[in-house]
């Protein structure tokens, strides 16, 4: 899907790392949520409280999730993320990606 329809959009942005992780909020009328955001090359650390799917947009990224080893995405690609975990990135270039928080 590359766009939104009837949605609202939070205006204050979610800055994480200094803002080199930074997302905006969208939220849809049947109550679902996601974010769309950007990372600048760098490492990062999330923790997460609901199953969450990651969907890379554009860019160079490494992903290593718990018990898991790393894993890489060119371009495009989609990694899910269990509830109540923390999962590693490593953003190789801009990193443009929605991630869909999934109440499972």
């Amino acid at each position: 899907m590359s766009k939104f329809e009837n949605i609202t959009i939070e205006k204050k942005a979610n800055l994480y790392f200094e803002g080199k992780v930074s997302s905006r909020t969208i939220l849809f009328s049947n109550g679902t949520k996601k974010t769309l955001g950007v990372m600048q090359p760098g490492e990062y650390e999330f923790s997460t409280s609901v199953k969450e799917e990651m969907d890379i947009v554009s860019g160079q990224l490494k992903y290593k999730l718990a018990g898991e080893d790393w894993k890489s995405i060119d371009g495009q690609g989609v990694f899910y993320v269990p509830a109540n975990e923390t999962f590693q990135v490593k953003a190789q270039t801009v990193v443009d990606y929605c991630c869909s928080y999934l109440n499972e």
